[in-house]
């Protein structure tokens, strides 16, 4: 099974938008606090959706509200770092899946501490 081109790209954009973000933004992101963890691109490569996993959750909110604000400076140093013929326009998404998995792994270690005995 071959990789299609989409998906090339789109594991180009993570690293580079990593990259991006805590070297270019180090001083207005929180620095370690955020990561890239995936890159949707249309077929056609004219957008690409951004997810970031933010640490602190309560934080979430104004640091993606930030990225979209900036989408045209990370755009511009993306389009310095990369070979296409079109830069693909960029959305950030707050990604809650990590958010999930911890308290699903709360759920599971509540279960299965034991209950207190009654003898």
């Amino acid at each position: 099974m071959s990789v299609s081109r989409a998906e090339r790209v789109a594991g180009l954009l993570r690293r580079e938008l990593a990259d991006i973000l805590q070297g270019e933004f180090e001083y207005e992101l929180p620095r370690g606090l955020i990561s890239v963890t995936d890159v949707e691109v249309a077929r056609d490569l004219s957008h690409a959706k951004v997810y970031v996993a933010v640490l602190e959750i309560e934080q979430a909110p104004e640091i993606i509200r930030f990225l979209n604000e900036h989408t045209g400076q990370v755009r511009h140093q993306l389009g310095g770092r990369i070979r296409l013929r079109l830069t693909p326009s960029l959305k950030f998404i707050h990604d809650t899946s990590s958010e999930s998995g911890q308290r699903i792994e709360q759920l599971l270690a509540a279960a299965r501490k034991p209950r207190g005995s009654d003898s």
